[in-house]
């Protein structure tokens, strides 16, 4: 069983939260999060983002970047924006965005559970942001942003989070991309503690860098301890949010794809014809799973392609995306990798069909391909299996905001 902990916060001041809180470091470029920082001192991109107040062109891993990151962040302790909780407690983190709400629980999980694997990967990390995120931790001595976990629900866990939210919230602050975002404390945690201990098996849903990350900093700065310490300190532990399966969205995971492989129009649509039923689409969404949208030429086309007998109990050959890899990208469109191929790009989550048609209509992408959203029952399918998910299979909204609750590493 993986094991969690309370901890004691650093989060801002209730009025300052607002300010501070920022979307997590991975889903912003450099000038977009500049753009979100924007006369806002306060703003934890300042911390998770620290190149931001550099030129464009310097070196986003130079040392005194992460330098900067550890200045901006004593800044806001020095200053007292961020301030120590007090004592070792629990925290339910609601977000609602539109009509779509969630609930989970802030706390601590232990880097031995990641290695071991009671914390499930489904996600390839690459070592140069693994690197680059090693590195961010190390200056600050903190998980600045939490890693974003869940699990098959519990309805015991459920109710405990449900009687804490009864309580007036430390937080409660509507961001400007509209999302909804409300802190409770929860200081009685014993039991909600001990009813999470006894879920079997959490797994990564969105921020594998951040938890190889945290992984490979707490061994590092445990190797420096007396004896390798006890694996009880604050370094063996990182910070996350655990939230239910049953409350989570995935979000369609879209693609376009540079040229026709030297394919006229018609023959990419008899090519695709000859795949499965292809029909003029009445809306640029496919309404199930096994069926993929195509922009052409200005206009939208639905395709459904029928289940591979030989891989419908195949928990990677089963997706969308694998199907639309073998049968298409593959095959018709001559993309061999998509993880490096510069012919094909990813558009994801609330971006949508719209940007599909921003691209594409203007004549920059030959085709956009909208995709009927992963599930998370097919997540933790292959978590279970010990496999990784193909390259852009899911994209999680809302994001967690960083900045809320920070944990630090002493």
């Amino acid at each position: 069983m993986p094991r969690i902990k309370p901890f004691n916060a650093l989060r801002p001041l209730p009025d300052k939260a607002a300010l501070v809180a920022s979307v997590p470091y991975d889903v912003v470029n450099r000038d977009e999060a500049a753009a979100l920082a924007a006369g806002n001192p306060l703003s934890f991109l300042h911390v998770v983002r620290p190149d931001i107040d550099f030129p464009p062109e310097h070196n986003p891993y130079a040392q005194e970047v992460y330098d900067k990151a550890r200045q901006n962040f004593d800044w806001l302790v020095d200053g007292g924006i961020l301030t120590r909780d007090g004592s070792d407690c629990l925290f339910a983190y609601r977000q609602i965005q539109g009509q779509h709400a969630q609930v989970g629980v802030v706390c601590c999980v232990h880097i031995d559970d990641y290695e071991n694997n009671l914390i499930l990967k489904h996600e390839k990390t690459r070592r140069s942001k693994e690197d680059d995120r090693t590195r961010h931790v190390l200056a600050l001595n903190a998980n600045a942003g939490p890693v974003f976990l869940t699990y098959r629900q519990q309805e015991a866990v459920n109710a405990q989070v449900a009687q804490a939210m009864q309580q007036p919230p430390l937080y409660d602050f509507t961001a400007v991309d509209g999302v909804q975002h409300t802190v409770w404390r929860i200081t009685d945690c014993s039991q909600l503690v001990s009813q999470l201990s006894d879920v079997p098996v959490f797994y990564i849903a969105d921020g594998h860098h951040r938890a190889a990350s945290a992984w490979r900093a707490g061994n590092d700065l445990r190797r420096r301890l007396p004896d390798g310490g006890t694996g009880n300190e604050e370094c063996n532990w990182f910070l996350a949010v655990l939230f239910p399966s049953t409350q989570l969205r995935i979000m369609a995971y879209n693609r376009v794809v540079r040229d026709l492989n030297g394919l006229t129009v018609s023959e990419f649509l008899d090519r695709l014809d000859a795949l499965g039923d292809l029909q003029p689409a009445e809306s640029p969404r496919p309404s199930a799973a096994g069926t993929f949208c195509f922009l052409i030429d200005h206009k939208w086309w639905s395709l459904t392609i029928a289940p591979d007998p030989l891989f419908v109990n195949d928990p990677i050959r089963s997706l969308d995306v694998s199907i639309l890899e073998h049968k298409v990208l593959q095959p018709i469109l001559g993309i061999e990798d998509v993880r490096t191929d510069p012919r094909i790009d990813f558009v994801g989550g609330i971006r949508g069909t719209a940007e599909l048609e921003r691209l594409c209509i203007p004549g920059d992408w030959a085709v956009g391909i909208s995709m009927y959203p992963t599930t998370l029952e097919q997540l933790m399918q292959v978590s279970d299996a010990g496999e990784i998910m193909p390259p852009k299979s899911t994209w999680f909204e809302p994001k967690l905001r960083s900045g809320l609750l920070v944990h630090t590493l002493e």
